[in-house]
């Protein structure tokens, strides 16, 4: 079992800066893969980027490429999402999972999610 807690979301003017984090519960943290996914009003859930528990290998959606950056610290059991140059479009309520295969970008694939955190970006 995988417990995560979203943290770091609040509002930015469009072009800002903002670093989301994900704490997670337990001693296998290393041996998850970890994603951030996204979810605006009337949208469905989108990818955003993951990080594969092994070999560092890390996805980003289309939107995203170029301006988010994904990191993790196993030792602290935590994973980041770096958001610069943010958009209005990027105004959603972002959430972290776990899965214990790859850096997978469909949501079906993860067995644990986080509560959300809001990021309102203002134009």
């Amino acid at each position: 079992q995988v417990q995560l807690i979203e943290s770091g979301g609040g509002l930015v003017q469009a072009g800002g800066s903002l670093r989301l984090s994900c704490a997670a519960s337990g001693r296998t943290f290393s041996l998850y893969s970890m994603g951030w996914f996204r979810e605006a009003p009337g949208k469905e859930r989108e990818f955003v980027a993951a990080f594969s528990q092994r070999g560092g290998t890390t996805n980003y959606g289309d939107t995203v490429k170029g301006r988010f950056t994904i990191s993790r610290d196993n030792a602290k059991n935590t994973v980041y999402l770096q958001m610069n140059s943010l958009k209005p479009e990027d105004t959603a309520v972002y959430y972290c999972a776990a899965t214990s295969l790859g850096a997978l970008t469909t949501t079906r694939y993860y067995n644990y999610w986080g509560q959300g955190t809001q990021v309102t970006v203002s134009s």
